[in-house]
């Protein structure tokens, strides 16, 4: 029986961290959970986690996207030079999923560019990062 290794995405983000070590949740939701609060950002509201192959574990793709007005990411693409087009496609394509609250100016939704650097990581242990 052929077993299917994953890996999950962990978004490589220093306020990551400190909530997940504060709280036991889920990565998604500490992430979604460090931006509360913030308007001058488009702030994630929901993210998808895309699962990937065991075998990109510890690489880094750094994404670029537009946050429109309505908090839909789009025109998506890749600023890490020579990034496995599948890890892309995988990230990207979850990535397409994610809603957001869109930046404010004025107090009216404006589009507003994001970069977001995500590294691959085999498994998430929440007794590792909690001890850190």
């Amino acid at each position: 029986m052929k077993m299917n290794t994953k890996s999950k995405l962990a978004l490589s983000l220093g306020l990551l961290v400190l909530p997940l070590a504060l709280v036991a949740k889920s990565p998604e939701k500490a992430y979604v959970e460090s931006y509360r609060g913030r308007t001058d950002i488009p702030v994630p509201i929901s993210v998808v986690t895309p699962e990937v192959a065991s075998r990109f574990a510890g690489q880094q793709v750094t994404l670029e996207f537009v946050v429109d007005a309505t908090g839909k990411p789009m025109l998506i693409s890749s600023a890490t030079p020579n990034a496995d087009t599948e890890l892309v496609a995988a990230i990207t394509a979850a990535v397409a999923q994610w809603k957001f609250s869109p930046a404010l100016v004025a107090g009216l939704p404006v589009a507003k560019k994001v970069v977001l650097p995500v590294t691959i990581v085999d498994s998430f242990d929440k007794a590792a990062v909690a001890m850190k």
